[in-house]
């Protein structure tokens, strides 16, 4: 049997089943404890039966800071949910965690009345994009050299998707586009291209 809860300090130490897959972005244990700090209610984990953390996603919710509103720049990000890091053990893969651990993330951006999620993902990562699409992401724009790591050896950058799904207060859906794949910016663009 698998449960799903919010994650707790001891947890930090227990990610290292899901954090051996190379398409995981790993950080330092401060990042890990100022999400849930700061972000309690949207860092969620799976645990197996024997207590083994096998999933977790981490998000938050965020917008520009409101000097960017008063230079006027156009490109200005609301309220919104952000999907930082979403990863499922191998040997637990294929089982729904992923869609579960994220429909607890976006009820929980609903709460807090965010427009959006956004999340980026590697081009090459065709099974999470395809997973994405899924539960309603939209491919928005394509970041060039998003991730200056390799996880393929080849010693290059990889370029990101930038995917969206529009939330209930986006009616309008003002904040996804059908045909993100034909934008492209460079990552110092992503907040204000």
């Amino acid at each position: 049997m698998t449960t799903i809860r919010q994650a707790t300090p001891a947890d930090i130490s227990q990610l290292n089943l899901c954090n051996l897959d190379p398409l995981t972005e790993n950080y330092a244990r401060k990042f890990y404890f100022d999400y849930l700090v700061r972000w309690p209610t949207m860092f969620i984990v799976a645990e197996n039966f024997s207590g083994q953390i096998i999933a977790y996603v981490m998000g938050k919710v965020e917008e520009d800071p409101d000097y960017v509103k008063l230079m006027g720049i156009d490109k200005y990000l609301p309220w919104h949910g952000h999907v930082t890091c979403l990863t499922v053990a191998p040997q637990y893969r294929k089982m729904g965690l992923a869609k579960t651990l994220t429909a607890h993330l976006d009820r929980a951006c609903e709460q807090q009345n965010a427009w959006f999620m956004d999340l980026f993902v590697r081009v090459s990562n065709k099974t999470a994009i395809n997973m994405y699409k899924g539960m309603g992401y939209f491919i928005y724009r394509r970041v060039i050299e998003y991730y200056s790591d390799d996880p393929t050896g080849n010693g290059t950058s990889e370029d990101a998707f930038d995917m969206r799904k529009s939330l209930s207060r986006d009616k309008i859906k003002k904040y996804i586009r059908k045909d993100g794949e034909n934008h492209r910016i460079n990552p110092e663009d992503i907040y204000h291209p």
